[in-house]
């Protein structure tokens, strides 16, 4: 896997809530420089895990689609003598 890239509006908006979290939940304010590192180092060190777990779910769901059309294909079959 490579490295977890964002637009700049991306890491413009989570640097946001960074700094709005770090304010209202542990009552620290946190510069932009600060907030930005911090999502490097979470998005480099933990990135991977959330990023698994998505592809987990993606196949789970895509697990499902495939076993529903086949339920829906085998009631198309015809009786045959």
């Amino acid at each position: 896997m490579t490295n977890i890239k964002f637009t700049a509006q991306e890491k413009e908006q989570i640097i946001i809530k960074i700094q709005k979290y770090f304010s209202q939940e542990l009552d620290q304010d946190l510069g932009q420089f600060d907030a930005d590192f911090l999502l490097d180092f979470f998005s480099n060190e933990v990135g991977a895990y959330f990023y698994n777990r998505g592809l987990a779910d993606a196949q789970q769901i895509i697990s499902e689609r495939v076993e529903h059309l086949s339920e829906a294909i085998y009631e198309l079959e015809q009786p045959v003598n």
